[in-house]
């Protein structure tokens, strides 16, 4: 029943010279002698100057920038971090008007590689030379436009990594005059390649098909007292996160390379550790009484979990969210550390040697991405981010316990599919 249900679950989820030419003859000024000093000046004729047009200013930029016509020469391919307009003497109402990518405000030049107004360089290198780290007191996916670009440091500077500026473009001695130059893609202390998240495979994948935050169902018909009311619908969603989680696990790169047995046992075992995994990512706060956001509608704190009889569940999630808080998590390193907490279950498996290739897989992506987006404490970061699983761990027998206390007592209504994923303990 198990095997035949998660098949058909799996299946259905399916970038001034002057032309001498030109000028008219001018009179020579008048000669003075010694003794006339108080003679009148006798001025010049106005002259009539036509100027050809300048040529369009070009922008520096490393080489490889999408959209972007570089300067020719390989010195000039290596840039600073600001414009070469000023240099160039273009006047701004003759050039086109580029946008800045992170705010949408006027560009005032290409700032660490990308075309950027001087509010989000001046942040941007602020928040480099600071190594200062922020948290989104929301869900870490605020828009970020000219006239919102303050309300949230941590998704501004998240959306200045996206677009591509550079962190080894900000000089780190904070000393006036002279310019870093670099290469785009390449650590500025040992030349070695670094990826963009862009270019991480499975992080791209991860992010395509991560599903929405849902929001409450109905009430089942009978269902009045509040507590019971407030069980139906966090059983509801539970039940259609399982179906959610098995579609988005089909589409990681590598995954369905394991037997269908295999994909099933993993499935089973590691469910309750990502969906506990994303309600402690959503609810990340800047501060305040911890609230676990299960749907967009739906958030319990500490008194309302004790109430349901969920407070062992509610301390074991709210240890993931401090610890997630304390790695300063971003979306991208949440979705890979879901990935491995699939990829890293003890389960009874036949293909061990096509797991640990799907496992390491995960691993570099997730190297990858902390590396790209802070690099210079990417080792301590990693370490932090790592210490997330085995507190998921202590998650996971949580919510299994208590399920399985509501399942038994028949507290609230569970679909199949949740049933049996419950009762599916492999490990």
């Amino acid at each position: 029943m198990i095997v035949t249900l998660m098949v058909q679950m799996m299946s259905a989820v399916s970038g001034l010279g002057y032309d001498s030419a030109h000028l008219q003859e001018v009179e020579p000024p008048p000669q003075y002698s010694p003794t006339e000093h108080h003679r009148p000046m006798q001025m010049l004729e106005t002259c009539n100057l036509e100027l050809e047009p300048k040529e369009e200013a070009r922008f520096c930029v490393s080489p490889g920038e999408a959209g972007v016509v570089g300067n020719a020469s390989p010195e000039q391919q290596h840039c600073s971090s600001t414009t070469a307009a000023a240099a160039s003497g273009a006047r701004d109402d003759d050039a086109p008007r580029r946008l800045c990518l992170v705010c949408g405000d006027i560009a005032s030049g290409f700032h660490y590689g990308v075309a950027s107004c001087e509010a989000c360089k001046a942040f941007f290198k602020r928040t480099i030379q600071g190594n200062i780290e922020y948290t989104c007191p929301a869900a870490n996916e605020c828009e970020i436009n000219k006239r919102r670009r303050k309300a949230c440091q941590a998704c501004r500077f998240r959306k200045c990594l996206r677009t591509g500026m550079l962190r080894e473009g900000v000089r780190l001695d904070r000393v006036r005059g002279g310019r870093q130059k670099y290469r785009r893609g390449e650590h500025a202390a040992t030349g070695q390649h670094r990826p963009a998240l862009d270019d991480i495979k499975v992080l791209e994948a991860l992010t395509s098909y991560e599903p929405e935050l849902l929001s409450c169902g109905s009430v089942p018909p009978g269902v009045t007292e509040p507590n019971s009311r407030t069980l139906a619908l966090l059983a509801d969603i539970y039940d259609r996160e399982l179906v959610g989680v098995i579609g988005w696990a089909k589409q990681i790169p590598g995954f369905t390379d394991l037997a269908l047995n295999d994909q099933m046992r993993l499935l089973q075992s590691t469910w309750a550790e990502m969906l506990s995994l994303m309600v402690a990512y959503r609810s990340m706060s800047a501060g305040g009484a911890l609230r676990l956001r299960f749907a967009a509608d739906l958030a319990l704190d500490e008194q309302q979990a004790r109430d349901l009889g969920a407070h062992d569940l509610y301390l074991q999630v709210a240890g993931v969210t401090r610890r997630l808080e304390r790695a300063s998590a971003q979306r991208e390193e949440c979705y890979l550390l879901k990935a491995l907490a699939l990829a890293n279950s003890e389960a009874r498996i036949d293909e061990h040697a096509a797991l640990k290739r799907f496992r390491d897989a995960i691993l570099a992506a997730l190297n990858d991405a902390v590396s790209a987006l802070r690099p210079y404490n990417a080792n301590a970061s990693l370490q932090q981010l790592l210490l997330v699983l085995p507190a998921l761990r202590l998650a996971d027998v949580a919510v299994r316990r208590f399920w399985a206390g509501v399942h038994r007592d028949r507290r609230a209504p569970m679909n199949k599919l949740f049933v049996e994923m419950l009762e599916a303990c492999l490990r």
